[in-house]
């Protein structure tokens, strides 16, 4: 099972709450478990009441 980072945004493109997640580091608090993480950025627009979803995988750093 992957782990999910979730960043909700209103009024704002899903690119920039990905782009939050990274700027902030998130996953770097799951990074020593043995899972995949996953990022997750839903945004919902005021003006048009749809709501966005963009989902990526965080590539974890592995050390040898």
């Amino acid at each position: 099972m992957p782990v999910i980072v979730i960043e909700l945004k209103w009024n704002k493109k899903a690119g920039s709450a990905i782009q939050q997640i990274r700027d902030r580091n998130y996953p770097q608090a799951l990074e020593g478990m043995d899972t995949d993480i996953l990022l997750v950025a839903i945004t919902y627009d005021e003006r048009t009441k749809k709501h966005t979803c963009q989902i990526e995988t965080h590539s974890r750093t592995e050390t040898v």
